[in-house]
């Protein structure tokens, strides 16, 4: 079914946009935590006016993309948001929120789409965010993400509390895959005559139903 994404959702799409999504997601995910809504003829026609609008705002040729290009050099986005103690966000700032914040800021439209934001960033920092304005117009926004009441550490202590988180899910993601599947030299020696060998199923599935036998229980000759 076709949905209206009230605000970015992860690997779904942006807000704003119309995209096609199961129904149980929509039902079960998307519409009790009111990411979007029923994509409505009504709404629909409603949402490309409002890009219409947006879109006489952008820049129109090369040598007004210019002059908007030399002020966003000069801009210095900051958003102040919710971290852990080892500066994970609890959230992110995608391409709308620096969108949002350059027409609160600047009064500057830019497409989100037109900002080069692989992925949302998920921790605090300094980052240089590449928009392309115009054809062959390009210019990189100096953005700080800081955590709320507080200031950006050293670039060595941030280097080192993204190592550090780094290195954690190494080990969880180690210590699952052990979980998983144990290694060979777990086993000790000897240890093949525990080993359980099934036998298959007999054809009446009444008769010595699931049987295992151990080896080492077997009848002696």
């Amino acid at each position: 079914m076709e949905v209206i994404l009230l605000t970015d959702v992860d690997q779904v799409g942006l807000r704003g946009e119309v995209v096609n999504v199961a129904r149980g997601f929509m039902r079960n995910y998307l519409e009790p935590r009111r990411l979007a809504e029923p994509a409505t003829p009504g709404r629909v026609a409603e949402l490309q006016r409002r890009e219409a609008d947006r879109a006489r705002h952008e820049a129109r040729n090369a040598e007004q993309a210019q002059e908007i290009a030399d002020v966003l050099s000069k801009t210095v986005l900051r958003f102040e948001v919710n971290a852990g103690p080892q500066g994970t966000l609890f959230g992110s700032v995608t391409p709308t929120n620096v969108a949002d914040e350059l027409w609160r800021t600047r009064k500057i439209r830019v497409d989100r789409r037109k900002i080069d934001l692989p992925e949302p960033i998920k921790r605090i920092g300094r980052y240089e965010i590449p928009i392309d304005v115009f054809q062959d117009v390009r210019v990189d926004v100096k953005t700080l993400v800081v955590p709320e009441g507080g200031e950006l550490p050293p670039e060595e202590e941030l280097a080192a509390m993204e190592a550090e988180v780094e290195r954690a899910a190494a080990t969880e993601a180690a210590a699952a895959a052990g979980d998983e599947a144990p290694s060979e030299e777990s086993f000790e020696p000897g240890d093949e005559d525990l080993v359980v060998e099934a036998r298959p199923a007999p054809a009446d599935p009444a008769v010595l139903e699931d049987e295992t036998i151990l080896e080492d229980e077997a009848e002696p000759v």
